[in-house]
């Protein structure tokens, strides 16, 4: 079994402007050999405006299906979707913090999640697209997405709420480390 190669060191924009610690999960966590990268407090600030946005435009419809319709229980349906934007509003924050990435000697691992907690590991050989994006509201906030794509579907990996330096630092930086990793099919 092949020795494993040490952490790729980071570029320096990945950690500017982010969240300071990682919040961990309780329990026992993985041993991993690297350090934990994580988003820009920005990307809160972001889904909060496109939730409020959400928000009312419910709103909005609910008024106007109950004053088309004179029935009461569009606000029943309306209410549930109120609330259930408000509850997604309320962990937001929470759920920005326990997201991070970490740059290994042969892929990158990605977790994320409270309850429900999900970590993978994308070797650096087997991506295939890096790709950022950034739609109106995150280019207003000055965040990007990072998207990662390999041949299995379930190992595809975004990393939202990337400050648009570190997105870019980052997609040369897994590009320049998979080119010297590709592996064969």
């Amino acid at each position: 079994m092949a020795k494993p190669r040490p952490p790729i060191p980071a570029p320096p924009e990945l950690d500017e402007g982010t969240y300071e610690e990682l919040i961990e999960p309780r329990g026992a966590g993985l041993a991993l050999d690297g350090t934990w990268h994580q988003i820009s407090p920005k990307y809160v600030a972001s889904q909060f405006v496109q939730e409020g946005l959400g928000l009312v435009a419910v709103a909005v419809a609910a008024a106007v299906a109950h004053a088309l319709l004179e029935q009461p229980w569009v606000w029943i349906g309306a209410g549930a979707l109120l609330a259930f934007q408000l509850v997604s509003l309320v962990i937001m924050p929470r759920q920005a913090r326990a997201l991070g990435y970490m740059l290994r000697g042969d892929d990158i691992v990605f977790r994320k999640g409270i309850l429900w907690q999900r970590m993978v590991a994308v070797p650096y050989g087997r991506m295939q697209l890096i790709d950022i994006t950034h739609g109106p509201l995150d280019r207003l906030f000055g965040i990007s997405k990072l998207k990662m794509v390999t041949a299995a579907a379930t190992t595809g990996v975004e990393i939202p709420g990337l400050s648009q330096p570190a997105a870019e630092a980052l997609r040369d930086t897994l590009i320049e480390v998979a080119e010297t990793r590709r592996t064969g099919l």
